[in-house]
């Protein structure tokens, strides 16, 4: 079984991809997250993707790596990780009610084997409305602090997710549907074991 190397820090892509049964070892690239302008979210993503693989394969040329960025779009505006308290009462404020768009960007990246595969998965969240009370007690909690868009579905959060059109997974930070095709068309079928 292939050994990836997964480029993030989140505890939730690495819960979600040892639920797949992978194997794999946590590397967190450091690539500053500011989207260019005029750069389209899922190219935003998508580049991000890109550039932490690339980063931590200069490390592991002969490894597989696994790399994501998340983001949450409403309307026009992109809500990101919020800076403190004050900006996750902000961005929840704004989403609540609403529905958005969360994009991640996933590349699969091998330099040995000069191989790279960059893929975006979209997810549509429609989310409850919330008033003071509500923002001001979730954000007590800790959880919305370090998630884009101020929220955790597989939290708390999800007491206020009316609905998702699309994967789940990418609502967390890792469509897992989406990596299983493209593992699979790297050659890296997640199905096979080393006895088969």
């Amino acid at each position: 079984m292939t050994r990836f190397v997964l480029a993030s820090a989140s505890p939730r892509r690495r819960e979600l991809l040892a639920s797949i049964g992978a194997e794999f070892d946590v590397v967190p690239s450091h690539i500053p997250e500011v989207r260019g302008e005029d750069e389209t979210p899922t190219d935003y993503v998508a580049r991000l993707s890109r550039e932490k693989a690339a980063e931590v394969a200069r490390t592991y040329p002969d490894r597989w790596i696994i790399a994501a960025d998340t983001t949450v779009l409403l309307g026009e505006q992109l809500l990101e990780k919020p800076v403190d308290a004050k900006d996750a009462e902000r961005m929840l404020a704004t989403i609540a009610g609403q529905t958005h768009i969360v994009y991640t960007g996933v590349t699969l990246q091998n330099v040995a084997n000069d191989y790279r595969d960059t893929r975006v998965a979209e997810s549509e969240v429609s989310m409850l409305s919330l008033d003071a009370d509500d923002i001001e007690w979730y954000v007590r909690t800790g959880e919305p602090l370090d998630k884009a868009g101020a929220y955790a579905v597989q939290g708390i959060g999800a007491l206020f997710i009316d609905s998702i059109h699309g994967s789940y997974t990418n609502v967390v930070g890792l469509p897992l549907a989406l990596l299983f095709r493209m593992l699979r068309a790297a050659g890296l079928d997640p199905l096979k074991t080393k006895s088969e």
